[in-house]
């Protein structure tokens, strides 16, 4: 699943949409500590007040929101699994009766509170829709396409919230013209901010793809394993974090530690030019690189006498698994942090090329190739010519 299939079913999240028809949401409230299910409610989701509706749609939305390999992974499901959650959310997604789907999503919740401990009270949210996507743009002219025909699917999506207790607070009661303390005990459902959360299936060519899930992880390059294993019964990750790292060690191995600005703009342009062709290609999977990959990427680059043998055995050396490959578009930062005593100075990757360190009198410095004046609290710079 790329992000532009996530930013357009994420878009869908909206009130009296005919693209996406929520038909019905489970609500489980669980205990802290215990881990025993207090209270649950199913229910149509247009029997809920407007306020609620707008509410948890923006709750939808945070659980799809996200870089994917950061905050959103496409997960594989692991093979051969007893009471796999791949057949009981399948089962569920199929189940023909409201309580036949809720036996189903409950299975997940007890597999989710069969190991973890909250300290809070926490709500596990299920809601059972469907997704329709136009299969083309409509047509000016002929009026065709648009939501004549339409791509359809049905999903489940899965949110964890903690919850909060109310804050004491002083309120001023306009009838009885007085100050009063707010004496509220009600725990506060928090749907702003999602501890984990998922949406079965994954989908790819615009077509469901039932052996995988998005996963969304309560922090950035965070993901909880043993919600990834235990839980979702899914194949480990590698967070792009993880993959960069794994990148870079790779060039150390074949370039050394110290490298020309450069070359090392010039690599992240042409990583970049992968990730954009791809794009514009409307591809559905990010590019991929292996050993060949980066040989390449470091000629292009401007790297004298690549070393094929070198090259793969620097691959090998960093990466456990011979078979796997580095995700493109996890390896381009947004900008590039050079750090010393005197400034920081952030550049996009691309004008990395424009920096260069030299000595100058005996010091050392960074000379910055700019365009245009220097203008500090006000003051424009004044020039000198060195």
């Amino acid at each position: 699943m790329n992000k532009k299939d996530l930013a357009n079913i994420r878009k869908q999240f909206k009130l009296d949409n005919h693209l996406m028809k929520i038909r019905e949401i489970l609500n489980v409230y669980v205990k802290k500590e215990s881990g025993e299910i207090y209270h649950q409610v199913s229910q149509p989701f247009q029997m809920l007040e407007q306020e609620a509706q707008e509410l948890f749609l923006a709750n939808f939305k945070k659980v799809l929101t996200g870089h994917l390999d950061a905050k959103l992974f496409e997960l594989k499901f692991q093979r051969d699994v007893e009471d796999s959650t791949q057949t009981i959310l399948f089962e569920g997604l199929r189940a023909e009766s409201t309580e036949d789907w809720k036996e189903n999503m409950l299975k997940i919740v007890g597999k989710m509170f069969a190991h973890t401990v909250y300290e809070f009270d926490t709500v596990v949210t299920f809601i059972r829709g469907e997704y329709q996507k136009a299969t083309r743009k409509r047509n000016s002219e002929s009026e065709e396409g648009g939501d004549d025909e339409v791509y359809s699917s049905e999903f489940v999506l899965c949110s964890l919230n903690k919850t909060d207790q109310p804050k004491k607070a002083l309120l001023f009661d306009y009838i009885e013209k007085e100050f009063k303390s707010n004496n509220a005990v009600d725990p506060i459902i928090n749907l702003t901010s999602p501890l984990t959360g998922f949406l079965f299936p994954a989908f790819n060519d615009n077509s469901a793809d039932v052996n995988h899930i998005i996963y969304c992880g309560g922090k950035v390059n965070q993901p909880e394993g043993s919600f990834i294993a235990e839980v979702l019964n899914c194949e480990d990750i590698i967070t792009a974090v993880e993959e960069k790292d794994s990148f870079e060690q790779i060039l150390k191995i074949v370039m050394g530690d110290e490298v020309d600005s450069k070359v090392i703009s010039n690599v992240y342009e042409e990583i970049d030019k992968m990730v954009q062709e791809n794009e514009e290609n409307e591809e559905s999977e990010s590019p991929m690189l292996d050993y060949r990959d980066i040989e390449r990427i470091l000629e292009v680059s401007g790297v004298e006498n690549v070393d094929t043998a070198k090259v793969e055995q620097a691959f090998k050396s960093v990466v456990d698994d011979e078979k796997r490959e580095i995700k493109a578009s996890s390896l381009i930062p947004k900008s590039i942090k050079i750090e010393t005593k005197v400034a920081d100075v952030s550049v996009s990757p691309k004008d990395l090329k424009n920096v260069q360190y030299i000595t100058y009198n005996g010091k050392r410095c960074l000379l910055i190739e700019i365009d245009e004046d220097v203008v500090v609290e006000g003051f424009r710079l004044e020039t000198k010519t060195l």
